[in-house]
């Protein structure tokens, strides 16, 4: 496991980032506090906008208000590497949901026989109608 130093150093990196992306998107810190209920100067301290300025390490109370306040993809800048937030919705039919996944999974399976596009390998073709069937399941599921 890396060492703390080396924890706060990747984190507050992370955090100039995401302040970097807020600039490049014209999203405005006030709103940022405003719509999470920190203060201004503490939503300044975590996304400092001067060059040699360090940022303070975020802690995870206020990282809890920011989740639904920044867009999902400045979220996913926060976290490890590999690591993503997704939001389950409701109201998913499983029933559907489960169509939708066999019929990816048949086709999936007649992409991959020997006697296809391209044989084992997958073609142009069917990767085309996987996603597609990619999309249709993601719909589905929310």
């Amino acid at each position: 496991m890396p060492d703390s130093d080396n924890i706060s150093s990747v984190i507050r990196d992370r955090q100039l980032a995401v302040r970097r992306e807020l600039d490049r998107r014209n999203i405005a810190l006030k709103v940022v506090s405003f719509d999470s209920g920190i203060p201004y100067q503490t939503i300044l301290s975590y996304f400092p906008g001067e060059k040699d300025k360090q940022p303070a390490v975020m802690p995870l109370s206020a990282f809890f208000r920011l989740i639904d306040v920044l867009p999902r993809d400045l979220i996913d800048l926060l976290l490890p590497s590999g690591k993503m937030i997704i939001t389950v919705p409701e109201g998913i039919d499983h029933d559907e949901l489960a169509e939708k996944a066999g019929e990816y999974a048949l086709t999936y399976a007649h992409a991959r026989h020997r006697d296809s596009e391209c044989g084992a390998d997958l073609g142009p073709g069917e990767c085309s109608d996987l996603n597609g069937k990619a999309v249709e399941l993601h719909v589905v599921s929310g």
